[in-house]
């Protein structure tokens, strides 16, 4: 089940679950969809795949599949994008 991340990880806007801006890669890397076209050229600074639209969980599954609430913050990603991707593992929660 994706993990609908609350926020971008290049700028920290508030993605709430129901956000059509939510964009993220294949590793579940979130960004907003200002910063994936204006700072990150449509490519994920974590691992160098594409993006697409987060799906929107429908409200009535909320209460038994609640979002995640771990932010990922990681400006200097946005910073470096240009660089080329990071290990994309950095990123996914431990466990």
């Amino acid at each position: 089940m994706l993990e609908l991340r609350p926020g971008c990880e290049c700028c920290d806007r508030d993605l709430p679950p129901e956000s059509p801006l939510a964009r993220i890669c294949t590793f579940e890397c979130t960004f907003c969809a200002d910063c994936v076209e204006s700072k990150l050229g449509g490519l994920c600074p974590n691992c160098g795949g594409n993006f697409a639209p987060r799906p929107i969980r429908p409200a009535s599954k909320l209460a038994n599949n609640p979002p995640s609430t771990r932010r990922v913050f990681k400006p200097q990603g946005c910073v470096s994008a240009a660089s080329g991707p990071a290990d994309p593992e950095a990123s996914r929660p431990a466990g």
